[in-house]
């Protein structure tokens, strides 16, 4: 689909005026959600969208102290975040951003809870579209904004270092996830949740379950799989807490999205990290049982995927918008109209 990657490069501008986060802890989607409506041709609405949405937004913040080889300690201090960003900033003014994107990933890496996973999300819409796109100074800088979010709200989740074998090796992504211990709703969230997964019956087992291959191609593969299964699952387990639900489909997203720009040593590493904190939103927040008469199918004229994607444009929401925007891939990759279902799932859980 044509678009004006122009339109992108000013879109960034208009956002880095504006901090990663607004109200205390609400994450800006700006970056992504213009990502997606440029990337897929509606960048003809993209700045009456952000008149409407940059005025909840606040200030980027200034910076305190310079980060330098102390850097482990500023992990996680969003205090530090214009620090962080001032220092991207630098990292990316003397080294191409292949370099420091992949000195700075396998880092950030284990902390992917960042920001609610909104850290990996910015990050993969940015080399998005560095990779498609090419680069320019807004998409480089929208780089070092991602980094710099991810870094300041790194937050790691409590799990198994590594992944075994399903049962038998035949048990399908979907029935990994069911077998997912659930938290009670009523014990708080992600952030009071993720460090201590590990008291949760059954967590450790369920996540060490997943069989992801060593080989890095059939590790991308089956990361593209857990994004399919993610977007599926959400037509009938995304009422349990649509909007949190939906990062369990636009964080493995981010992943796979950044793979072909990381090195392949990093695929597997990736595609566990990815797993464990869809396992984690699951935990948190899926139901335990799924919505019953949900609409499984849709027919697929030609122009289904852009239609799904126009509605969700339509709706406005820019959880809806990502939602839609990693919906209509994995529909182009795999034809499964479930997908495409799933965005107007979603636009119809989420209010506008």
């Amino acid at each position: 689909m044509h678009h004006d990657a122009s339109l992108l490069d000013e879109a960034y501008t208009r956002l880095h005026r504006t901090g990663p986060e607004f109200r205390g802890y609400l994450s800006n989607h700006g970056p992504m959600a213009a990502e997606a409506i440029v990337r897929r041709g509606h960048g003809d609405v993209v700045h009456r969208w952000l008149d409407d949405y940059v005025r909840r937004l606040e200030p980027q913040p200034g910076s305190l102290a310079p980060i330098g080889a102390d850097w482990a300690q500023a992990l996680g201090d969003v205090r530090r975040v214009g620090d962080w960003t001032v220092k991207f900033a630098g990292d990316l003014r003397e080294q191409p951003w292949q370099a420091v994107l992949n000195a700075w990933w396998p880092r950030l890496l284990p902390g992917i809870a960042a920001g609610a996973t909104h850290g990996v999300i910015r990050v993969g819409h940015a080399v998005r579209t560095l990779l498609e796109d090419g680069e320019s100074p807004a998409r480089i800088a929208e780089l070092g904004h991602g980094l710099a979010y991810w870094a300041a709200r790194w937050l790691p989740v409590a799990a198994p270092s590594g992944a075994g074998p399903l049962t038998g090796g035949s048990r399908s992504l979907a029935e990994a996830l069911t077998d997912i211990p659930r938290v009670p709703s009523s014990l708080g969230g992600l952030d009071e949740w993720v460090g201590r997964m590990q008291a949760v019956p059954g967590w450790e087992a369920a996540v060490a379950a997943a069989h992801i291959p060593q080989d890095p191609e059939e590790a991308r593969s089956w990361l593209a799989d857990l994004v399919h299964t993610s977007v599926v699952r959400y037509l009938t387990h995304g009422h349990g807490e649509p909007i949190m639900l939906v990062h369990s489909v636009t964080a493995p997203s981010a992943v796979w999205r950044a793979l072909p720009a990381l090195d392949r040593r990093w695929w597997r590493p990736s595609a566990l990290a990815a797993w464990v904190a869809v396992s984690a939103l699951t935990a948190i927040y899926a139901p335990p049982a799924p919505a019953e008469d949900v609409a499984l199918s849709v027919p697929t004229p030609a122009g289904a995927a852009e239609a799904a994607f126009a509605r969700a444009v339509e709706h406005g929401d820019e959880h809806v918008i990502k939602f839609a925007d990693t919906a209509v891939e994995v529909f182009g990759r795999t034809g499964d109209v479930r997908a495409l279902a799933a965005v107007d799932r979603a636009a119809r859980l989420i209010l506008p």
